[in-house]
């Protein structure tokens, strides 16, 4: 328990380094702004202002959640089917070799003619979105976990199999925590492009949610209420990692910890 507290109190540390980076951006913003005026750039005082009356409205939460919730489930259910074949491809180089060019074909395609086709086969319906999510983002986590699997370190399976660890002891000692360190970096990547994807999803197939609202906006022209929708969907995104994704990153990596030298810090 002691050990948990003190990295979550690093993690909280670590968190003023964000927002620095957070602060530069603001103030190129702000820059933006004051070079090309309010109507192609609100200054970020004002879209958070117009962000904060939006949540301040009861039905605006309901608008958000909608497409928080259509990503995330986009978003879980390709972790699952990304995770399963990576690391099956992983463990056998012949599914491997089989998953290559259908990866390809599947990374070829862009998202905008998976969304026409999902419109196509399942109409305006929240079934569009998630089609629309799984197969945007599950080559990245599918290669991700194989890559993982694939260079894991076969002399300390050896060892546990020696001690008589069996292999679904081996796969979680060994195997996943040493996926993990290639999975999560992608994971975090693709969580945004959910976010990003449902969003787009939404706007094409009229289905509501964010990308309804933006819609809206966009029929109005108001660049301020856009904004402020865009900056909800990535309070969104950060609050699903933050509070889901590096908490079980954290759990799963506590060995880099062990490794590192007494006082060093990275």
């Amino acid at each position: 328990m002691t050990d948990r507290l003190g990295r979550f109190g690093r993690f909280l540390w670590a968190g003023w380094s964000g927002m620095a980076g957070i602060a530069l951006f603001a103030a190129l913003w702000q820059a933006g702004n004051e070079r090309y005026g309010d109507f192609i750039l609100p200054a970020p005082v004002d879209v958070a202002g117009a962000a904060w009356a939006i949540l301040s409205e009861t039905r605006n939460w309901t608008v958000a959640g909608l497409t928080i919730l259509r990503g995330a489930e986009g978003f879980g259910l390709a972790t699952v089917i990304g995770m399963a074949g990576g690391l099956t491809a992983g463990y056998s180089p012949a599914i491997m070799r089989l998953s290559r060019p259908i990866l390809t074909l599947l990374v070829g395609v862009p998202p905008i003619a998976w969304i026409v086709l999902a419109m196509i086969w399942f109409g305006s319906t929240d079934a569009t979105v998630i089609v629309t999510v799984v197969v945007a983002i599950t080559p990245a986590i599918f290669i991700s976990a194989a890559e993982g699997a694939m260079t894991r370190d076969r002399g300390l399976e050896d060892m546990a199999m020696a001690f008589g660890i069996g292999p679904f002891g081996r796969l979680g000692s060994i195997g996943l925590r040493h996926v993990a360190s290639y999975l999560f970096p992608a994971l975090s990547v693709s969580l945004g492009s959910a976010i990003k994807v449902a969003v787009m999803a939404e706007l094409l197939s009229n289905i509501g949610g964010i990308g309804g609202a933006l819609a809206m906006s966009r029929a109005t022209l108001d660049m301020r209420g856009a904004l402020a929708w865009t900056l909800l969907a990535v309070i969104g995104v950060i609050a699903i990692e933050y509070l889901l994704l590096r908490p079980v990153q954290s759990e799963l990596e506590r060995w880099r910890d062990a490794a590192r030298p007494w006082g060093v810090k990275r």
